[in-house]
């Protein structure tokens, strides 16, 4: 062979061998440069996915969900095949076949980079899209594409196919904060990934490109145009028939944009978990996952919310009407009537506020009221249904007037958004269990808890802890204060002060049993004059009730210290359950989002057998000063005891009276006879208060305006917050035996005199029976020495 054929065959060779050698050597030597820099993919088989905070209820309905990223996580077996097969037609239809990396995509790419000199994105396999999107940055350059693929070939190495594709489909943004497709499924559609339909699923795997370009919500064409293109790729490979594309072409584009859907209405107590977590946890309770259940039940909750709307509106319809809250633009108009196809748009605007739906009037007459819904349905209104409002010639309604209605069983009734509030709190006694929250008329108008966030005077609701002093101070029920006129020279009250009781009248001399059912003013006020008022800050503190927010005058008899309801409801606790106090808490588990329970609540419990415990409560129980854990120094599983268990079951007694003969009378309507409480108002009717309980609830309903103003003539707690206290025990209570309380030992049941309160022969034909402890048995001399004189110093 001559010698220069030789040569060329040995430079043909040798440029074979360069050629299969230089990539290679390349490829072996960019990974020895960028290998060390990569991120280890260990950590991806073992990927935490941003999953929000999700609160239900104690019987597991969700009522809220938090986070930036919606995420509803799917293993690989509970991912629909229609699904899997329209994101690999999107994105990736070699993807079973390839290393992780596509090495024909890429050529393509560089081919048409070397033709145009464009740079573009091109090649990605859903390997390098998951490298990408989890450990490198968007941005679009050669060594980032180097750092890619060399990453997507390790996790081909480290991963299976199936976990990578799940991995991807459970991380992918997809718009609308959903990330994976089984919150996208839920956004997009308000359904499980697994009822997806194919023009569904090819919408979904549309959007990796462009998720926000490409968003159904934003861009419906667009999305429908990626739609269509997915389609044809599942047609091409064989993944669907002629039939099934035809059929997916010709679906429209409807989206139903949804967010996690809400079971339960108890947005403010999710608000308040939510708060708790943040505090606990802080940001990460957003993203990793955690379930929280909460103490209350969805059927209390419920019930809770239908107490307190109906009371508001029932408060709404005893005062004026406001008149419409708007009117439809003049364009909406015509000679015809109201133009129904572009009213829909407008009432959207004033979306439903808890029942009371937007609506545009169309006709109005003395008879009848006709309203367009936003729907566009014609709703009919009789005038029974609209004479609480007094609409009249002066004040009639015009057609586009806009109007809230609600529905009352089968028949429609003229409404308007309440402009009073009120808030609602139920707990367990016995263990301070929060058992339902309602911050206001509807949270997403006005997210303003008023349960807990709300200070206002508490009225006469605090009388019973005055009354508890008083008893712990040697008073019993039969003893005599004067129920009569008197004015007071006190420097820390503006001038001369000239209390009244709420009827204006007096009695006379009164047992205490007698004032306190019928909440005298004024005894209450001589009651406190004789007590001394530190004595009294010091004891009422032992319920709960800060003592630094307690006046430092007489009129703290009258309830001017401000509470939130839900501090009250912890203080009355301590009536229910004999004397303990109980923690209020709403969290009742945590579960992480691996399934393992990393807390659950054990609060201190009032045992069946406490109210017999003579345990002596302790001398100074200032709230600020109390164990925040609220147990037992003797018991840790028990409540610390902090008033006497015959003080408890004495103020119980009375308290049961005020719902049968007393200021809330109307309470014999619900036809037990375990329940207590007591009602309360403040000047000029500017907050409403009832604060009533048996031994497994307590519940106190408020109802006031947020900036203090009187409510109106009458509306006194027994009038405007009862009613919502008792709609909500007919139903917390339904199928609930009564629990009778036990009397404690050390009290004793004397005859005594009905006007004068001392021991009454058996003669007597006036003659009363009182309960009383056995130490202070009234006598039948003089009952007036414990009505002493108090020095002044001793008052401040």
């Amino acid at each position: 062979m001559p010698r220069s054929k030789r040569i060329a065959i040995w430079l043909v060779g040798a440029l074979a061998i360069a050629a299969i050698a230089a990539p290679v050597i390349a490829f072996y030597a960019v990974r020895w440069v960028y290998g060390p820099e990569l991120p280890s993919v260990t950590a991806l088989s073992e990927l935490q996915l941003q999953v929000p905070l999700r609160i239900y209820t104690q019987d597991e309905q969700l009522i809220g969900e938090f986070g930036a990223e919606r995420r509803a996580p799917m293993a690989y077996d509970q991912l629909p095949q229609r699904v899997i097969d329209a994101f690999l037609a999107a994105e990736d239809d070699r993807f079973f076949e390839h290393p992780g990396v596509d090495w024909q995509g890429l050529l393509r790419a560089a081919w048409k980079l070397a033709l145009t000199g464009e740079k573009i994105q091109g090649g990605s396999t859903i390997t390098m899209q998951l490298a990408r999107n989890i450990y490198l940055s968007p941005e679009r350059s050669y060594e980032r594409k180097i750092r890619e693929i060399l990453l997507a070939l390790r996790i081909e190495e480290e991963m299976t196919k199936e976990q990578i594709l799940e991995t991807y489909l459970n991380k992918i943004f997809l718009g609308q904060r959903a990330y994976g497709v089984g919150a996208a499924s839920q956004v997009y559609f308000a359904r499980d990934a697994a009822d997806l339909t194919w023009g569904q699923a090819a919408l979904l795997a549309g959007l990796p490109k462009a998720p926000s370009r490409d968003n159904p919500v934003t861009s419906p064409q667009r999305a429908q145009d990626r739609r269509d293109y997915v389609l044809s790729r599942l047609r091409s490979l064989g993944k669907i028939s002629e039939l099934e594309y035809e059929a997916a072409l010709a679906e429209p584009v409807a989206v139903k944009l949804s967010t996690a859907p809400v079971q339960s209405d108890a947005h403010y107590v999710a608000e308040m978990i939510r708060a708790e977590m943040i505090d606990q946890y802080g940001e990460s309770a957003y993203t990793d996952g955690y379930q929280v259940y909460a103490t209350v039940h969805s059927q209390r909750q419920e019930a809770a919310n239908h107490a307190l709307r109906s009371a508001l509106l029932a408060y709404e319809e005893r005062h004026a009407w406001r008149g419409p809250e708007a009117r439809l633009p003049s364009e909406l108009l015509s000679q015809s009537g109201p133009r129904r196809d572009l009213i829909e748009d407008f009432l959207a605007q004033r979306p439903s506020a808890a029942g009371l739906m937007p609506a545009a009037v169309v006709s109005f007459s003395a008879a009848r009221l006709t309203v367009l819904l936003p729907d566009q349905r014609l709703a009919e209104i009789d005038a029974a249904n609209f004479k609480w409002a007094s609409i009249g010639e002066r004040n009639a309604l015009r057609e586009g007037d806009i109007v809230r209605v609600r529905k009352v069983g089968d028949a429609w009734r003229l409404a308007q958004l309440p402009a009073v509030q009120g808030a609602f709190v139920a707990l367990d006694p016995r263990d301070g269990a929060i058992q339902a929250v309602v911050g206001g008329y509807d949270f997403l108008l006005n997210k303003y808890n008023r349960v807990t966030q709300a200070r206002r005077q508490s009225g006469s609701s605090f009388k019973p802890f005055l009354y508890a002093a008083a008893f712990e101070h040697g008073y019993t029920p039969a003893t005599v204060l004067l129920d009569a006129p008197v004015v007071f020279q006190d420097s820390h009250l503006e001038g001369a002060w000239r209390p009244e009781n709420h009827d204006g009248d007096f009695k006379g001399p009164m047992r205490l049993r007698e004032a306190l059912v019928h909440s005298r003013n004024l005894v209450s006020i001589r009651l406190l004059q004789e007590l001394g008022l530190n004595y009294v800050r010091d004891y009422v503190s032992r319920f709960g009730l800060e003592r630094a927010r307690m006046p430092r005058d007489l009129s703290m008899a009258l309830g001017t210290g401000s509470y939130s309801p839900l501090e009250l409801a912890a203080a009355y606790a301590v009536l229910a359950n004999g004397g303990f106090r109980v923690q209020p808490y709403v969290v009742e588990r945590i579960v992480d989002a691996g399934g393992n329970t990393i807390f659950q609540a054990t609060p201190p419990t009032v045992c069946a057998d406490c109210e017999q415990e003579q345990a002596t409560p302790p001398a100074t129980t200032d709230a600020t000063q109390a164990d925040p854990a609220g147990a037992s120094a003797e018991n840790p599983s028990r409540p610390p005891r902090v008033i006497d268990p015959r003080v408890a079951w004495l103020i119980d007694d009375i308290l049961r009276e005020v719902t049968i003969r007393g200021t809330a009378a109307q309470a014999r309507k619900l036809g037990r006879r375990d329940i207590s409480g007591k009602t309360g108002t403040t000047n000029d009717e500017t907050d409403a208060w009832f604060n009533g309980y048996n031994g497994e609830l307590v519940a106190v309903a408020w109802v006031g305006f947020d900036q203090p103003a009187p409510l109106g003539r009458g509306e006194v707690g027994g009038r405007a917050a009862l009613p919502m206290w008792m709609d909500f025990m007919r139903t917390a209570l339904e199928d609930h035996a009564e629990t009778p309380r036990a009397r404690p030992t050390g009290l004793v049941t004397v005859r005594i005199g009905k006007e004068s309160g001392l021991l009454a022969s058996g003669s007597d034909p006036d003659a009363i029976l009182e309960i009383v402890p056995e130490e202070h048995v009234p006598r039948t001399g003089a009952n007036s020495a414990l009505s002493r004189a108090v020095p002044v110093e001793d008052l401040f």
